[in-house]
């Protein structure tokens, strides 16, 4: 019987507690990184959606001279945007002619409410939710 336990090749406690801290630390580093792209990855429906009402807004603009009178909800129908993007957001376009175009999101939003993805025109750029540079200060600054 004592021969059987001699050659006993199991883990020691130690080793099992190295390996259980090793992959919590690679799961400390790789779920931050997946949780960034998840919200990369939602946030880009906004960006599409903002991009189709932008069009919307320049043909509008480009075909009666002016954006006067021409509602947000004019230019998500002109957009044609999916069923599924209206759930997910809501929309809203600030100043005449528009200089930023902001998105919302719902409750119906994967990634939870009040989300908001901004595009400011005059830097041609996104701004919010799932962007490299987001922080809350961003979006009060662009206020």
């Amino acid at each position: 019987m004592s021969q059987f336990f001699k050659n006993n090749k199991g883990f020691t406690l130690v080793e099992i507690l190295v390996v259980v801290i090793i992959v919590a630390i690679l799961a400390a580093i790789a779920v931050p990184i997946y949780m960034r792209y998840v919200e990369r990855a939602r946030s880009t429906e906004a960006q599409t959606a903002i991009n189709a009402i932008r069009t919307a807004y320049r043909v509008h603009r480009q075909t009666y001279g002016s954006t006067d009178n021409y509602s947000v909800e004019e230019a998500l129908q002109d957009a044609r945007l999916g069923r599924s993007t209206l759930n997910n957001w809501t929309f809203e376009v600030v100043g005449n002619p528009p200089n930023q175009y902001v998105a919302t999101s719902t409750t119906e939003f994967a990634g939870g409410e009040g989300h908001q993805v901004i595009y400011v025109e005059a830097d041609a750029k996104f701004y919010g939710y799932g962007l490299d540079k987001y922080s809350d200060d961003d979006l009060d600054d662009l206020e």
